[in-house]
């Protein structure tokens, strides 16, 4: 139906994120280069980070599109949704398949970026170890 949406709304709201973090990285790294501050770590910039998220939502709801395309229940004309001819319903799919489905995703992503932040620090502290 529109459980769909949900995600895609998440998506299009870190898709801004993403790219206001990347401008905000940007400057930083100007700023450091200006410093001329040397014994750059290597990590992977959280505006990367954000950029899986937004891979994972976008995929996901393009599939789950594609998915209610394929069984006519979002058809090419107004209300695009034949859920729609029940608002209560469509409403009450989206607020929860959608959002369990968002939260899930993000818990996933979540997980991902603190594995990394892991596998980053003991590279980081390795590295120390070795000089």
């Amino acid at each position: 139906m529109a459980c769909f949406v949900v995600p895609a709304a998440e998506a299009v709201v870190t898709t801004v994120v993403t790219k206001i973090v990347k401008e905000k990285e940007k400057a930083e790294e100007a700023n450091k280069d200006n410093l001329d501050i040397s014994g750059k770590e290597e990590t992977i910039p959280f505006s990367e980070k954000l950029k899986w998220l937004n891979i994972m939502l976008w995929g996901g709801s393009f599939l789950l599109l594609f998915e209610h395309l394929w069984h006519g229940e979002v058809v090419p004309f107004f209300p695009f949704f034949t859920a729609a001819e029940d608002p209560g319903t469509m409403l009450r799919e989206m607020a929860t398949n959608g959002v369990l489905m968002a939260l899930l995703v993000t818990a996933v992503w979540a997980v991902m970026v603190a594995v990394t932040y892991s596998v980053e620090k003991r590279s980081i502290k390795d590295a120390a170890k070795a000089q």
